[in-house]
């Protein structure tokens, strides 16, 4: 298997050229990298105008790998290859560099590259990647892999370093500036303010070396590379931005970003972090999650990046169908839940952790399933989850460190047989496993309190379906041990402990109590109700029957404009066209329902285009039509050429007949089964953008106005259109 590594943007507050004078030093060999015994200048040549000069390395280092490993491969040193391009005229550096020793049974890539700060002459960029990929080791292949990789990422940490006490070296000495690159008709005369060679001590004369070292032997040529990467946590952490901190690029990640809202990562961890964000990037259609969202699923799973890649895709998924993105401005709680539920947020706990307190033993659960539904308990619950996203971005800033998690306190006194009522223990599950496969590693600590004998029963029931990692967060307390040392004051400070629990801060949270029976509902109404809260979105639902399309006009004032679509195809299969008119269409006309077989009152399909039109005519197709099956999520836009009526068209698909025969396809036979009635559903969002607000090239649909942009975060556009459109399925 190959192991990569990519690391994060380093921003370097340092110019170029001091930089380089710095990383100059670290050869030939380098006193910080014991394991680095030396290099020889292979090959140098320079252009006439002194602008690009190339040097090529024979780099040896002493791998730390156990005595017996090095006897059985029969090498004491790794031997690399590496070049230097070095153009001054651009001011960059490309570093790439690969292993002599072992060349046939290890494969080791290496690139790194220097560059200058997009939006600061004065800064320095330093970015890596390297791959290992061992075929053969003498058996010894996850052994040599795994000490490869540790070694690599140690190297990696120890080369931010190196470049640090190079330029403090130059300051000590009076230099603090070097001239940057000027052309000149004799070159001679140019200052070279850098220079890539040295003279060099003669390597050992060792023929070949353990792979082991390989990645850290790269880091150990590069660790100046790496350096120059630089210790960004010198930069003052106040002037970071709230989505990207002094990233150079707004795709790329900057290190001391990480490290002042994300965490202290190892730098494998960055490197699985930076790719599976490019991942999504490059593949996902819709909205990208938050690098904090993308690091908790990545925790999950120990950082093994498919096994992250799966549920994060699935829970984007997810989050869609069901619109979580927008819950925390549609859902409005009952006011039952208002009344009855016992749970609410109480201020933070000792480590700037939001603070959530459910007082479980006095809530009616059967009360308030009667009364509500599991849907709505479960979307209050989803509330409370973004709710406590939203608070730990907060405290992220209040407390200026990273704060990913929250601690739950729950109080179970009051709990007894009655909280074991099987719709209500169905009903706990069914919140568990959404909560468990959309929020992983949201949760810092669970504060158990004042358990009954009967928890262990709750407990025997809920538990399988909890994370083992999150279940080792659990701390349980029965009757007053959460008074005593080792107790809640180690986690809260005791001012905001609440009144309950034997505390001085009063607490917000419902006192609870037994619903009143008069406010249950029948399970019919509760199904209806249930069905409403996952269709009241800014989504619009539309049912498309054959010879019965759904369609919608938008008037445009502005050539210019973009018009943007989200459309999810919910049952059966479809055909999305375009269409635009001088004249307005004539007032939208409902489909009879009846001639479809169709009674429900909530049924949407408008049809707008006029039998007695003419395609041509009195209207244009703007765009080619565009099949979509069923389950397919569409992103698009279109540029509007002229002012007018814009009609976008969500029709039945017909499925073509075979030709060489009279019996109906497979497909065919399929597809009648599933579209019951004839009839197609989509849901489906729509946005114009004007041409201020559309941002970058037709491939991007990000605007800074708009909230579309955070539907999808890019689209793929056509050479031959203004369109552009996206499927995911």
């Amino acid at each position: 298997m190959v192991q990569k590594y990519q690391s994060p943007v380093r921003v370097y507050k340092h110019p170029f050229e001091l930089v380089m004078a710095a990383y100059e030093r670290r050869f030939p060999t380098c006193h910080l990298i014991p394991m680095f015994v030396g290099s020889d200048v292979m090959e140098e040549d320079t252009s006439e105008d002194g602008s690009t000069q190339r040097v090529e390395r024979r780099c040896a280092l002493d791998v730390d790998a156990p005595r017996l490993l090095k006897r059985i491969a029969g090498v004491d040193y790794v031997y690399f290859n590496q070049k230097n391009t070095l153009n001054r005229k651009e001011r960059t550096l490309h570093i790439e560099s690969h292993n002599e020793t072992f060349s046939n049974r290890v494969i080791i890539h290496e690139t790194c590259c220097y560059s200058v700060h997009p939006d600061n002459d004065d800064w320095t960029c330093f970015e890596q990647t390297a791959s290992l990929d061992i075929k053969s080791f003498f058996g010894f292949e996850s052994t040599v892999e795994k000490i490869a990789m540790k070694q690599y990422a140690g190297s990696i940490k120890k080369g931010k370093e190196i470049i640090e006490f190079y330029l403090k070296q130059l300051e000590d000495e009076g230099i603090t500036y070097v001239p940057r690159w000027t052309p000149s008709s004799d070159s001679r005369a140019v200052p070279r303010p850098t220079s890539l060679s040295t003279s060099s001590p003669v390597l050992p004369k060792h023929t070949s070396t353990l792979a082991v070292s390989a990645p850290q032997a790269t880091d150990a040529k590069d660790g100046a590379s790496q350096d120059a990467k630089q210790d960004s946590s010198t930069m003052q952490t106040d002037n970071f931005p709230d989505i990207l901190a002094g990233t150079p690029e707004a795709d790329k990640l900057d290190a001391d970003y990480i490290k002042r809202y994300l965490g202290d990562l190892t730098p494998l961890q960055e490197s699985c972090l930076i790719r599976l964000r490019k991942w999504l990037q490059e593949t996902h259609k819709g909205k990208i999650p938050k690098d904090e969202h993308i690091l908790r699923f990545l925790r999950a799973r120990d950082f093994n990046i498919d096994k992250a890649r799966e549920i994060l895709c699935q829970s984007l998924t997810w989050r869609k169908q069901h619109q979580v993105d927008y819950l925390l401005e549609t859902w409005n709680s009952p006011q039952v839940l208002q009344d009855y539920y016992t749970g609410g947020w109480h201020h933070h706990d000792r480590d700037g952790r939001p603070l959530y307190i459910l007082r479980l033993g006095q809530m009616d659960t059967k009360g308030l399933v009667r009364a509500l539904g599991e849907e709505s308990l479960l979307r209050h619950v989803l509330s409370i989850n973004e709710e406590g996203l939203r608070r730990c971005e907060e405290n992220t800033k209040v407390f200026g460190r990273p704060i990913s998690c929250w601690t739950c306190l729950v109080d179970l006194e009051g709990l007894n047989m009655r909280h074991l009522w099987r719709p209500g223990v169905k009903a706990l599950l069914r919140i568990i496993e959404v909560v468990e496969a959309n929020y992983p590693e949201t949760l810092g600590r669970l504060l158990i309190l004042r358990a009954p004998r009967v928890f262990p029963v709750l407990w025997t029931l809920v538990s399988p379906f909890i994370d083992e990692n999150t279940r080792k967060k659990f701390l349980i307390y029965a009757g007053n041990d959460y008074q005593g040392p080792g107790g809640l004051v180690d986690y809260i400070d005791k001012e905001i402990i609440p009144d309950f629990l034997g505390g001085e801060c009063m607490c917000e949270v419902p006192e609870g109590g037994l619903v009143p029976k008069s406010m249950y509902r029948t399970s019919e109404e509760l199904e209806n109700e249930d069905i409403r809260l996952w269709t009241e979105t800014i989504y619009q639902s539309a049912s498309i029957f054959k010879g019965a399309p759904h369609e919608l006009v938008i008037e445009i004032i502005d050539a210019a404009s973009v018009v943007t679509w989200d459309f999810d195809v919910c049952k059966g299969d479809i055909v999305f066209n375009i269409y635009h008119s001088k004249r307005a269409p004539q007032p939208p006309r409902k489909d009879p329902l009846g001639a479809h077989g169709i009674t429900s009152p909530g049924v949407n399909n408008v049809q707008l285009i006029d039998k007695s039109w003419t395609l041509g005519q009195d209207y244009s197709m703007v765009e080619s039509p565009l099949t979509c099956k069923e389950g397919e999520s569409v992103q698009g836009s279109h540029i509007t050429r002229w002012p007018g009526f814009y009609i976008l068209q969500w029709k039945f698909h017909n499925m073509p007949a075979c030709s060489a025969t009279n019996l109906p396809r497979v497909d065919d036979v399929l597809a009648t089964l599933q579209v019951s009635s004839h009839k197609c559903k989509v849901m489906f969002y729509t946005e114009v953008l004007g041409s201020e607000d559309f941002r970058g090239s037709m491939t991007s649909l990000e605007s800074s106005h708009s909230g579309f942009s955070q539907l999808s975060a890019a689209t793929t556009s056509s050479n031959h259109s203004q369109s552009s459109s996206m499927i995911s399925r």
